[in-house]
């Protein structure tokens, strides 16, 4: 599976595509589509920062996907979501993807909106893992072995 190329802002201001825009040589993607996701988002936020200060090359996002809007309403929730943001690093992570939803879900597998997914990919958008969903200690450790297992395999 191809994570689709796409296009969005950054709450920096900043035009990304992706998924060539992707810093790291390992990108760990949250998918929400509520707002009420976020609180799933958090959950996962301490396991990821610690497994970013671990695993030089390892990055994450979080890609709020919204259906395709006018102007003045991407302008609005984008500027909502900057003042709950007041930190420049995630802002730089968090990149707004305005865009025809049902395209996208059906190119990565995602047959609902009722949580989050999470996705693992290198720099040409390939998913290595994917899951759904807060947190869970099972779930961090899937997480957790499919980055050793990718690790693993750029060693050999």
């Amino acid at each position: 599976m191809i994570f689709p190329t796409v296009s969005g802002s950054n709450l920096l201001r900043q035009k990304v595509t992706l998924p060539q825009d992707f810093q790291g040589k390992l990108n760990l993607v949250f998918v929400p589509f509520l707002q009420w996701q976020q609180m799933e988002v958090d959950s996962w936020v301490p396991l990821v920062r610690r497994l970013e200060a671990q695993r030089q090359g390892l990055f994450y996002y979080e890609l709020p996907t919204i259906q395709k809007r006018n102007v003045l309403y991407r302008t609005f929730i984008n500027e909502g979501m900057r003042a709950g943001i007041p930190n420049a690093t995630t802002r730089g992570r968090t990149i707004t993807l305005y865009l025809d939803k049902a395209a996208f879900q059906k190119a990565l597998e995602m047959g609902d909106e009722e949580h989050i997914y999470i996705l693992l990919l290198d720099q040409a958008g390939k998913v290595f893992y994917r899951s759904r969903g807060a947190y869970t200690p099972e779930g961090g450790e899937q997480l957790e072995g499919a980055i050793r297992s990718f690790l693993t395999q750029q060693v050999d």
